[in-house]
């Protein structure tokens, strides 16, 4: 078996790099792992079943990893070193580095669900409207200064001058039309920072579709503060619609930009399948939200 370290040098603040996880790694006698990058990815062809892939950097990174190891049936790491490292959150791993180095040193492994599209796929979260603005319009600067709070920032900055669009949603057991503001298709119990979803897990085999209406700021606000507190699933609101499938169509009167774990990923229309457990990563759970009460 052989060790991966892969790490983004531009991930986060910059502060948990490769020379940072090697120092933890060895202290947790894992001794001169194999250090690679994605731009440069003609290693990846030695990748063998059973290798333990370690991804240092944020959730678009940790896609990135994942699709590498689907490829060689190999093992997903995460070594959190992004904004918003929701996939960590989704596998409650240890802040602490050297508790987290222990944990893949021991080799304790979870299955976990990948949300297919176009080819493509994602691990926590696929945006359609305003949840697009941060990965559009954030800049690196300002992600280093507010960490994950970045996000928000641009959501209330961009929040007034959103008038919505027109889409359809289906699911397995679902269908709805009309404007949104924002669609998010999560795969996992958190996205976007740490947002949590009711009853929902990374290893449920169902994707969780959360949609937002239009509205005033001051009702949005509310909406999210009430969702955030009560841990209650807004299934049929007059702000919050939420879907449950293994399945999702989202499509819109004009092409709107799609986001995918933190990058631009293509336009709608958006066709989703979730891969049930399909994905070997290190950790010792798979955290799930509490369900709406």
């Amino acid at each position: 078996m052989t060790y991966w370290l892969v790490a983004n040098p531009r991930a986060g603040d910059g502060q948990r790099g490769r020379d940072f996880w090697l120092v933890q790694l060895a202290d947790a006698g894992i001794h001169d792992p194999t250090c690679c990058d994605f731009e440069h990815d003609d290693w990846a062809r030695q990748v063998q079943p059973g290798d333990v892939v370690m991804v240092a950097g944020g959730d678009g990174s940790v896609n990135m990893g994942a699709r590498l190891c689907l490829e060689h049936d190999a093992t997903l790491a995460v070594l959190p070193s992004g904004t918003a490292n929701d996939f960590a959150r989704n596998l409650g791993l240890p802040e602490a580095p050297d508790a987290l180095c222990a944990l893949i040193r021991n080799g304790e492994s979870q299955r976990v669900d990948v949300a297919e599209f176009n080819e493509q796929l994602f691990l926590n979260v696929a945006h359609i409207g305003l949840g697009t603005v941060p990965v559009c319009q954030s800049d690196d600067s300002r992600k280093k200064l507010w960490g994950r709070f970045s996000y928000g920032v641009e959501l209330l900055r961009k929040l007034r001058e959103q008038r919505g669009f027109h889409a359809e949603i289906r699911c397995d057991n679902g269908y709805v039309r009309g404007r949104w503001l924002s669609v998010a298709i999560a795969n996992g119990a958190f996205f976007g920072g740490g947002n949590e979803v009711p009853d929902a897990s990374a290893n449920s085999g169902r994707l969780d579709v959360i949609a937002v209406k239009p509205r005033p700021l001051l009702q949005l606000l509310l909406s999210f503060v009430l969702l955030q507190l009560n841990r209650q699933s807004p299934r049929r609101t007059s702000t919050v619609i939420h879907l449950k499938g293994q399945r999702c169509r989202v499509t819109t009167r004009q092409p709107k930009t799609v986001t995918a774990d933190g990058d631009i990923a293509g336009k709608t229309p958006l066709n989703v399948v979730c891969r049930a457990q399909c994905l070997s990563v290190i950790g010792a759970t798979v955290v799930a939200a509490a369900p709406s009460s």
